[in-house]
């Protein structure tokens, strides 16, 4: 069989993803063959997809028998048979997720949640003879409203006496960004979109304050391990790796789990956090909306929702109460944080908070631009809602109706949008302090852009506002 590699996957040489008809498959090289086999016979995997902590799978004309937890898929077509490819040695048909997320796209709570998801699963993995052979934040996704560990191919059989491979990434990935939130801004997590290998150690140590170093913790696992770095950066022998007995490796794990759990950072206080309260409509003007965005949702019945903007997240569980898989997007990290603990204390499956920036979405990334997708390669949805967003594209971002009309045409086949006119309170705090060059900035103008896009299939005033709803559907 020869299938290509996605994106994200071409450098593990034990094996890799490829789409077929729209379906995600994982090849298993024969190089690979003892670590999965030890994988699926130990019982580790039966016991982390059972506690939720592992994307389960199908496996494929496989030459072992994996156990209950893996059943054969009666529909695969001929052509998937791995024999006749002499490096492959079986395939596997995970269950997708629904959308795939990074971890500069993360609030403090995920990244922090992911961690731990990591760490569980290499101490899961020592009790039956296995470790991580690597420890990326690549490899957990929010499934279902909670982290799973989605890497089939990173457990290794464990040899007796070595240290943790995937200790230093772990360090880049999760502890030494997760550290820089909590000790110094919150907005240093952006070092995660240009550092795709995690934050460098050596960074870490110059910004965080010497504050930091009072934690035990960071002392000894960014600083001192930065240290060592520097040291043996630029030696040429081979240095010998001493023994690290079992007990010693689980102690390590224990201290890094307990050095995550203390790390905490208080989601108030920024821009957008309280940016509802006070808002420019009553009580009975908000109820009237919501009943207004829910009766264009059961019009339109979408199979998944994008909220951009979504604050805090209360349109968003408007699709989410109705079973729909609903991205709810915003710039602010206090929102998306909240956003992301209300989802965990309400156990709603069907939400998924992540960061974004409108005026500067998720770029392609990596190699070629291929290794993270970028936003609009993520999608379309089958609607999109941005409510009481228009006047910030527009206005505080300068952003053409036009241009915006456009992208959202890119994103989704339905739109639920609710034009904010200048008269609106919200929008003349927006121009309090900046000349009002936005003469094209009316309800006419926005009827007109987005006319050259999407058809209008109802609009409605909102009560008690100058605002407008409208349900609208992209133009083939």
């Amino acid at each position: 069989m020869n299938e290509s590699p996605l994106g994200a996957s071409f450098r593990d040489p034990s094996g890799f993803l490829f789409e077929r008809d729209g379906v995600l498959y994982r090849r298993v090289q024969r190089s690979y063959a003892a670590h999965y086999d030890c994988l699926m016979q130990s019982g580790l995997y039966t016991q982390l997809v059972d506690a939720g902590q592992l994307i389960p799978h199908e496996t494929i004309d496989s030459a072992i028998d994996p156990g209950p937890a893996s059943n054969p898929a009666p529909d695969l077509a001929p052509e998937f048979d791995p024999s006749t490819d002499s490096d492959g040695y079986l395939t596997l048909k995970p269950e997708r997720v629904d959308f795939v997320s990074y971890p500069y796209e993360w609030s403090f709570s995920q990244l922090r949640a992911a961690a731990l998801l990591t760490l569980r699963v290499q101490q899961t993995a020592l009790q039956f003879g296995m470790t991580l052979k690597d420890a990326s934040a690549y490899n957990v996704q929010f499934h279902h409203g909670a982290p799973v560990f989605i890497d089939t191919l990173s457990f290794e059989i464990y040899e007796p006496d070595s240290p943790w491979i995937g200790y230093r990434q772990f360090c880049q990935h999760f502890l030494a960004p997760l550290a820089l939130m909590s000790y110094c801004d919150i907005r240093l997590a952006k070092l995660l979109r240009v550092n795709l290998d995690g934050v460098p150690l050596d960074l870490a140590r110059k910004l965080l304050p010497r504050r930091a170093w009072l934690n035990i913790h960071l002392f000894m696992h960014i600083r001192m391990h930065a240290g060592y770095q520097s040291r043996y950066q630029t030696v040429t022998e081979k240095v010998k790796v001493r023994p690290v007995p079992k007990k010693s490796l689980e102690n390590l794990l224990t201290a890094l789990a307990s050095g995550v759990e203390k790390l905490q950072w208080d989601a108030s206080g920024t821009e957008w956090a309280d940016y509802t309260d006070g808002d420019s409509y009553s009580e009975g003007a908000e109820a009237h909306k919501r009943q207004i965005v829910g009766d264009y949702l059961d019009r339109a019945q979408p199979k998944s929702v994008w909220d951009l903007g979504a604050n805090t997240g209360e349109y968003s569980r408007l699709a989410t109460q109705r079973g729909i898989r609903t991205l709810a997007f915003d710039v602010d990290p206090a929102c998306v944080d909240r956003n992301y603990r209300a989802m965990r204390r309400e156990r709603d499956t069907n939400l998924l908070p992540l960061l974004l920036d409108l005026a500067n979405p998720s770029p392609g990334l990596g190699w070629a631009h291929e290794e993270r997708a970028s936003l609009v390669d993520r999608g379309p949805a089958d609607l999109v809602m941005a409510l009481a967003l228009i006047h910030h594209l527009a206005i505080s971002n300068n952003v053409p109706l036009e241009r915006i009309a456009d992208w959202f045409a890119r994103l989704a086949n339905r739109l639920i949008i609710e034009f904010v006119p200048k008269s609106d309170p919200k929008v003349q705090v927006l121009l309090a302090n900046r000349a009002d060059g936005f003469d094209n900035y009316t309800t006419k103008a926005f009827e007109s852009a987005f006319a050259s896009r999407f058809e209008t299939e109802a609009s409605s005033p909102i009560p008690g506002s100058d605002r407008q709803l409208y349900l609208m559907r992209r133009l083939s």
